[in-house]
């Protein structure tokens, strides 16, 4: 299980997260939803330690990123916006050093072959990863994720750039994921594969967190009837957000 609690980060005088708290069950996949510049990308950065929180606490299977790094990390997986992979390692050894990182080679073999086929990277699997195309390198971090046994798995807008195949792959193995127990953490713009795949939403706006529940629950925040999608929900609380803010009304 994932638990953030009063995640707070500060770029000298710009608040990028305002005291933003949540969770994500095992067996569960979160959406989280946000305009540019809301704090999703820095929300996933703290979490895996990438940055360094002003405040706040972050916590998976029980163990806290502050106190056991090392058994946080062990338990995580990332699979960035832009990935930044090594691009003078083949594709195979790129995927054999992630396994080797987390201490996870036994059935490498199997494992690997396994995902390299699912993302159509096998007859790639000795080419540098420097000749890979964007939407591959992609491909390749989404491998590194699903490589070892991690419990808690953030994406950050995963399906930009990947082919419909390779969409559909991931989406069959974020609910795979789901079903054996694992936390999945989703930040997207791509309202329509969220509202298919979330068992909750959380949306920010400027840092803060604005609203937070199933579908249903979002429909009656936004006081809209059950034939609304997402992006309804999505467009109107964000408005209310920012009308708060140009009035100078609290925040929701």
């Amino acid at each position: 299980m994932l638990i953030v609690r009063n995640l707070t980060k500060y770029y000298r005088t710009v608040q990028a997260l305002d005291n933003v708290s949540f969770s994500v069950a095992d067996g569960e996949i979160v959406g989280l939803l946000g305009p540019n510049g809301a704090g999703k990308t820095t929300t996933l950065r703290a979490i895996t330690g990438i940055i360094k929180l002003t405040e706040g606490e972050v916590e998976i299977d029980g163990f806290s990123l502050a106190k056991d790094e090392q058994e946080v990390k062990r338990r995580l997986a990332y699979v960035p916006e832009v990935p930044n992979p090594f691009e003078m390692l083949t594709v195979i050894e790129h995927i054999r050093f992630i396994a080797m990182a987390y201490n996870t080679m036994s059935g490498f073999d199997e494992r690997s072959e396994r995902l390299l086929h699912r993302f159509d990277l096998y007859e790639r699997r000795n080419d540098l990863v420097l000749t890979l195309s964007k939407g591959m390198k992609q491909k390749l971090a989404i491998i590194c994720a699903f490589i070892h046994d991690a419990r808690t798995i953030l994406f950050d807008e995963p399906l930009i750039g990947i082919d419909p195949k390779g969409a559909r792959e991931l989406k069959d193995m974020i609910i795979e994921a789901k079903e054996n127990g694992c936390s999945v953490l989703i930040s997207t713009h791509m309202l329509d594969t969220a509202e298919r795949l979330c068992d909750r939403i959380i949306i920010l706006r400027s840092g803060q967190k604005i609203a937070e529940g199933t579908l249903a629950e979002l429909q009656e925040r936004a006081r809209l009837t059950q034939d609304a999608t997402l992006e309804d929900m999505f467009l109107t609380l964000t408005a209310e957000g920012s009308a708060s803010e140009s009035t100078g009304l609290p925040g929701l």
